[in-house]
C-alpha cells in the first residue's frame, strides 16, 4: 500500500492520525456510503497538512477508466460532508480536516513504466553465457 504523508505534519502523531483518517474512512466507504458511483475503491493514502486542516485522501478504482474515475470522484465529492462529521465523532483531534479526494495514479505508473521495461527487455538480446559455450 502507498502511504501519503507531509513531513511537516507534526511528526509521528501525525503519522497516526493520517492512519486512522485512513483506516476510518475506508470503513465509511465500505458500510455506510451506498453511493452507486463510488464502486470498487481502495483508500491508498492520506497527506495530512501539519495544522490538520486540510486531508487530502488519494484512492484506486477498479475498473480505472477516466469516466469511473470521474463518476468516483464525484461520489466521493458529494458524501466529503457526511465522511468529515463522522470522522469528527471517531477521531478525536482538535480540527477535524476538511476532505480532498485525488486519484492515485501511482499504480497506473508503474505498470506504464513495467510494460516499458518489458517492451526493452523483449527487444534485447538474450545474453549469452560464455561460460557454457
Amino acid at each position: 500500500m502507498r502511504r501519503h504523508f507531509s513531513s511537516g505534519s507534526g511528526g509521528a502523531r501525525g503519522a497516526r492520525i493520517a492512519d486512522q483518517i485512513q483506516q476510518e474512512l475506508a470503513e465509511l466507504i465500505q458500510r455506510d456510503i451506498k453511493d452507486p458511483r463510488i464502486g470498487f475503491t481502495t483508500l491508498t493514502g492520506v497527506d495530512l497538512t501539519p495544522d490538520y486542516a486540510y486531508a487530502t485522501v488519494f484512492f484506486t478504482v477498479l475498473p480505472d477508466t477516466e469516466a469511473q474515475i470521474a463518476n468516483t470522484l464525484s461520489g466521493l465529492r458529494s458524501a466529503a460532508g457526511f465522511m468529515r462529521a463522522e470522522l469528527g465523532r471517531r477521531i478525536r483531534i482538535h480540527t477535524t480536516p476538511e476532505l480532498r479526494f485525488r486519484y492515485d495514479q501511482s499504480t497506473e505508473r508503474g505498470m506504464a513504466m513495467s510494460r516499458l521495461i518489458d517492451q526493452a527487455l523483449g527487444d534485447q538480446p538474450a545474453a549469452v553465457d560464455d561460460n557454457k559455450v
